[in-house]
């Protein structure tokens, strides 16, 4: 497309820029003001355009954009304000991966509550999480800021929040358009510790998000949408807009002008966060008064006490005084009271071996892995997402056989998102347990879109990682619940994880792997440490054992 003027929805506009950035896949959840977003994409994907489609919630729609990223390309997800609140196990996950192909989470807020049960403001979320949030306050910005959000989620690889607000998703105004840019090619992450959040893992990667907040306080400190104004202005009132705030500022400020003898004040408005500051410091030096002039919550007013000079010295976390990431213990906030070491009895110790958390001897998953190792033999075009539970330490030696670990039912989203970017052999692992607590509605995704991946269900009968209780819903019962979600009898397998059965179960299982849809396999036996609890229970209440 070369450049030409369009007259969108703020929504449109988000979606046209994602068209125009590259987006191979966008997935959302209908919720006013965010709805024109996906709907303007599932328009253009009905007429040949990239993948869009609705999900079960946000939860599942931010996994299978999660999945898209793993597999290099580029993914949008649309959402309301209080549907963040249901994706944010993914959200906040999300900011420890190595996210490749750029990821950007346009979340509409609804001040005023419209069509909304509370006045939420996302971009405490954004803070929360520690990535970057564009917060566009016109349509041409919207659609320029959506383009920027996936260029930046890449070089930061870090997923990227777009704030919206309804009354510039559901208003109208021209735009500019750009020549649009083709997608990324299919290039799935080869970084697997990176999309693993193992403990030992997702630390290395917490700790690498605090560094990137100092590129990222860089960036934001000379973007072009943080604009400050000094140059013949009042320096005794600073004024900081943001978002559509800044539109309803310069809406008066004629009148302001016509009050104040043509002086107008000093004035800084953020569109992107962190909050730039330097800038504000700027602002604020000669200032008596700050006008905070944001639309939702007071988020910018609660931080400027943390960023302006204060004749009160606080310190903490945040200047080094005590550890960022991990736990206080005696020793660290002794070092931040200012008090000396104390003696330490230093003890020869000599090396010890490295015992990593490994699956129980005789585990059933050991026999699942492997044969999910042999079933995938000499295929190319693969990828394996876990879950969250005890066989995520399938991911170790000697198994090394899964390639992610984000959240509780991720692995089923993930893997639709994979699959739908192109990989062509793609497994979801996950427990009885996980499964009924957040991989049924993933796996009504995938029925819904006949998605070609492979959902393998590790029953064990078993709560097993906290202890072995009980699972909601007992295994008898999980092929008539999966059924029951029309997911087709002949691609639905039960099978017994045993050794004996490797090699049959392996080709089973691998015929599962080449059907071109979605197709189910249960992998079943009971937990050993659960099998001995309920033994020794039976035992001691007189019952036959």
């Amino acid at each position: 497309m070369n450049e030409s003027s369009l007259v969108l929805l703020g929504d449109e506009a988000v979606a046209l820029g994602a068209l125009h950035s590259g987006v191979s896949a966008s997935y959302g959840y209908p919720g006013t003001p965010s709805t024109e977003i996906l709907e303007y994409l599932i328009a253009e994907h009905e007429k040949g355009g990239p993948l869009a489609a609705w999900c079960t919630n946000e939860k599942t729609a931010l996994e299978a954009a999660l999945g898209v990223s793993f597999a290099g390309r580029r993914a949008l997800v649309t959402m309301k304000h209080v549907g963040l609140n249901v994706a944010s196990d993914p959200f906040i996950n999300g900011a420890l991966l190595g996210i490749k192909g750029g990821l950007v989470i346009a979340v509409a807020d609804d001040p005023g509550m419209h069509s909304s049960q509370n006045e939420q403001d996302s971009r405490f979320y954004a803070a929360f999480a520690m990535i970057p949030c564009l917060e566009p306050r016109n349509q041409q910005e919207a659609y320029d800021m959506t383009g920027e959000a996936f260029d930046l989620s890449e070089k930061q690889r870090l997923p990227v929040l777009l704030r919206m607000v309804t009354r510039l998703s559901h208003a109208r105004s021209s735009i500019i358009g750009r020549q649009a840019r083709e997608q990324n090619v299919l290039s799935k992450t080869e970084e697997k510790t990176r999309w693993m959040l193992l403990p030992a893992y997702a630390r290395k990667n917490y700790d690498a998000l605090i560094e990137k907040q100092k590129a990222l306080a860089a960036w934001s400190q000379s973007y072009p949408a943080n604009r400050l104004e000094l140059a013949e202005r009042d320096l005794s009132l600073a004024v900081i807009t943001s978002g559509a705030g800044g539109n309803y500022y310069e809406e008066n400020l004629e009148d302001f002008a016509v009050s104040r003898s043509g002086r107008l004040p000093a004035r800084l408005h953020i569109g992107a966060y962190p909050l730039p500051g330097d800038s504000i410091r700027r602002l604020c030096e000669r200032a008596e008064r700050v006008l905070v002039i944001e639309e939702g919550q007071p988020f910018i007013e609660e931080k400027l006490k943390g960023i302006l000079p204060n004749r009160v010295i606080v310190s903490g976390k945040l200047d080094g005084a005590l550890v960022r990431s991990g736990e206080l213990d005696p020793d660290n906030v002794r070092a931040a009271l200012g008090l000396i070491p104390r003696q330490k009895i230093r003890v020869k110790i000599p090396p010890l071996p490295g015992r990593p958390p490994q699956l129980c001897q005789g585990c059933p998953h050991a026999d699942s892995y492997q044969t999910i190792k042999t079933a995938l033999e000499g295929l190319d075009s693969k990828a394996v997402m876990s879950d969250i539970g005890c066989y995520s330490l399938g991911a170790l030696p000697p198994h090394s056989a899964i390639e992610s670990i984000v959240c509780m039912g991720a692995s089923i989203g993930m893997a639709k998102g994979a699959a739908e970017s192109g990989i062509k052999h793609v497994l979801a692992v996950i427990g009885d347990s996980t499964f009924l607590h957040s991989g049924l509605p993933g796996l009504i995704d995938a029925k819904t879109a006949n998605t070609p991946m492979t959902v393998v269900i590790l029953d064990n009968s078993t709560v097993a990682m906290t202890g072995c209780q009980d699972t909601m819903v007992p295994s008898a019962q999980l092929k008539s619940l999966i059924l029951g979600l029309g997911v087709e009898s002949a691609h639905l397998l039960e099978l017994e994880a045993k050794k004996q059965h490797l090699e049959e179960n392996s080709q089973r299982l691998r015929n599962e792997i080449l059907y071109p849809g979605l197709s189910v396999v249960i992998f079943r036996r009971e937990c050993l440490e659960a099998f001995r609890r309920r033994k020794h229970s039976t035992s001691a209440s007189g019952g036959a054992a």
